[in-house]
């Protein structure tokens, strides 16, 4: 019988330890990336061998139950409360949170990912420079499907943690935005869906013993 069906499932596990690290350790979000940098760091040049985004999902929880147990649903909870923050300055403008926070991956040093729905795209600007919020915006795209989506991206920092918006068109919240053509749906919660996230957390940890 033949071992290299073994050894393929070596090195995508390997490389999918490698990359949760670097998403748990460096912040990274970014599965792609991080999958990418993990191989080259290891020397795999065969795409074949790359670990799909779920493979890298488990060795992530798995990381963190081993080397985070305490300091990682503590965390957690943080990013949540300054999502949620975020969320009520920016509420009328449909917003939604997505990405690690939202997941319960994020790292210490992950940043918050934003989707929003305005009328205007130049409203959700004039409203963070009223506010004296700073920013830097930038081009970003997204799918809906096979067809390609301009996105507006809006970088700033909420309380000590970057905040990545993405901005869209309005009748784009009706429909199943990913991040490539071949990827995933983009979860996403609404302001009370992350309310509930906190206030269940929250019982949890009263219920813990001292």
């Amino acid at each position: 019988m033949s071992r290299k069906p073994s050894r393929q499932n070596g090195t995508r596990a390997l490389i999918a330890a490698a990359a949760a690290r670097l998403m748990a350790e460096d912040g990274i979000d970014d599965f792609g990336f991080a999958k990418r940098k993990a191989a080259r760091q290891l020397g795999v040049e065969d795409q074949h061998l790359m670990p799909g985004n779920d493979e890298v999902e488990a060795a992530l929880e798995a990381h963190r139950a081993l080397y985070e147990e305490e300091d990682h649903p503590a965390r957690q909870l943080e990013l949540l409360g300054i999502a949620r923050d975020a969320m009520r300055t920016l509420e009328e403008f449909k917003v939604y949170l997505t990405g690690s926070v939202l997941k319960g991956t994020a790292g210490p040093y992950a940043e918050i990912n934003l989707q929003l729905f305005p009328e205007s795209a130049k409203d959700v600007e004039i409203h963070l420079i009223d506010r004296n919020i700073p920013y830097e915006a930038r081009e970003s795209r997204r799918y809906a499907g096979d067809r390609r989506l301009p996105t507006s991206e809006l970088l700033l920092d909420w309380r000590g943690t970057p905040v990545r918006i993405a901005v869209f068109d309005p009748r784009a919240e009706r429909v199943a935005l990913k991040t490539s053509q071949a990827g995933r749906v983009i979860e996403r919660a609404g302001i009370a869906e992350v309310e509930a996230m906190i206030a269940r957390r929250e019982q949890v940890d009263d219920a813990e013993p001292a």
